[in-house]
């Protein structure tokens, strides 16, 4: 029953999610809501960028009206609902709308940096309260147990780092829905397997809502104003959604779940290319003197579309990258330290950056 009430879920979103973005697109050319073209952007004309408007209302709904459906019929334990999901649900139901709100202020009229990290901080706080932090290395670098001291604020830090990345690695179509698919994907199968059913609901409700969005986004024509950007309103959500999903993964409950060796590392590995990408990008900013904050063209998805590839291509290569990572540390994190298989994910990343690197270099001096 589970099985079908998450593929209810999933259904549902892609329906809801289908009706509301072709709404969206028709409001965005009536009152001219574009997302204007400029040296530091890919496309060359004038798109809608409010697709992530329809992100949080349809996963909203699709959440609460399924569990709603589950609980009247018997499916769910009372006093395992309210002692552990009901803070963490709601807690994050009130980050996402925060969230929500700055994002449409800022896809409007533009909010500054800063103020928007204020909202992020205070969204990432409602994580600890809720009972919801990174409690548990699992022995990465000898590490195991966190105290709240350094396991609070690191949680903060990790949700405002997450949720940025998600927001900058969102550069070309489709790249930063079908990232968060793919890491969705692995929650959704993750959960299941734990039979941890709520937070594989909302993982497989972010998923749906992402295919319409996926198929306008990449897709869709511009020219018949069929195409549409997330927009900071979905990147937050979707960056928000994706840490609160890891981090309940990663931390160690025995009340509720058993040990999980690795579980850290598997958990993050489904955001490495984000994640190292901003590292890298920051990195680099600081070594040619530059703001880290200050916006660039130095990017994973800009270095692939400097060595020739298309953003079709470049984004499909980029996920198949994702999608080999998660697999491979859930395969092999059992036979392999999860120290050493953090390095050596570090260092597959770099190598192929360096061959990036060495193509760029080589086209150069032809």
């Amino acid at each position: 029953m589970n099985l079908i009430f998450l593929t209810l879920a999933f259904f549902i979103s892609v329906f809801l999610a289908g009706i509301i973005i072709p709404r969206i697109l028709l409001i965005s050319l009536r009152k001219k809501l574009y997302d204007l073209p400029n040296e530091r952007k890919i496309h060359k004309v004038a798109v809608p960028r409010l697709g992530g408007v329809s992100f949080f209302p349809t996963v909203l709904f699709t959440v609460c009206f399924i569990s709603a459906v589950r609980t009247l019929l018997g499916y769910e334990s009372p006093a395992l609902y309210v002692a552990y999901l009901v803070p963490k649900i709601l807690l994050l139901i009130s980050g996402m709308t925060l969230l929500y709100l700055i994002g449409i202020a800022d896809d409007l009229i533009g909010i500054r940096y800063r103020q928007k990290l204020v909202v992020q901080v205070i969204c990432a706080l409602f994580f600890p309260i809720s009972g919801l932090w990174i409690n548990n290395l699992y022995g990465l670098f000898g590490i195991h147990e966190l105290c709240a001291g350094f396991g609070i604020p690191f949680t903060i830090v990790t949700v405002v780092f997450i949720t940025n990345a998600i927001n900058l690695i969102d550069g070309i179509d489709g790249l930063a829905s079908g990232l968060s698919s793919v890491a969705l994907l692995v929650f959704a199968f993750l959960f299941v397997e734990e039979r941890m059913f709520t937070y594989a609901l909302v993982a497989v409700s972010t998923l749906g809502v992402l295919v319409p969005f996926f198929y306008y986004n990449v897709f869709g024509k511009a020219e018949r104003c069929r195409k549409i950007f997330m927009g900071d309103t979905g990147s937050l959500m979707l960056g928000y959604t994706l840490s609160f999903l890891a981090i309940r993964y990663s931390q160690y409950t025995p009340d509720v779940i058993k040990y999980k060796e690795g579980a850290f590392v598997i958990a993050f590995s489904t955001l490495i290319i984000p994640s190292f990408d901003v590292v890298r990008v920051v990195f680099v900013r600081l070594r040619n003197g530059k703001s880290p904050f200050q916006p660039d063209q130095n990017h994973i998805h800009h270095k692939l579309l400097a060595i020739g590839l298309t953003p079709c291509q470049a984004m499909i290569t980029l996920l198949l990258i994702s999608c080999t990572f998660c697999i491979s540390n859930i395969i092999l994190m059992p036979y392999v330290n999860n120290t050493i298989m953090l390095f050596v994910d570090i260092l597959v990343w770099a190598g192929l950056n360096l061959w990036w690197d060495r193509i760029l270099k080589n086209d150069s001096n032809k």
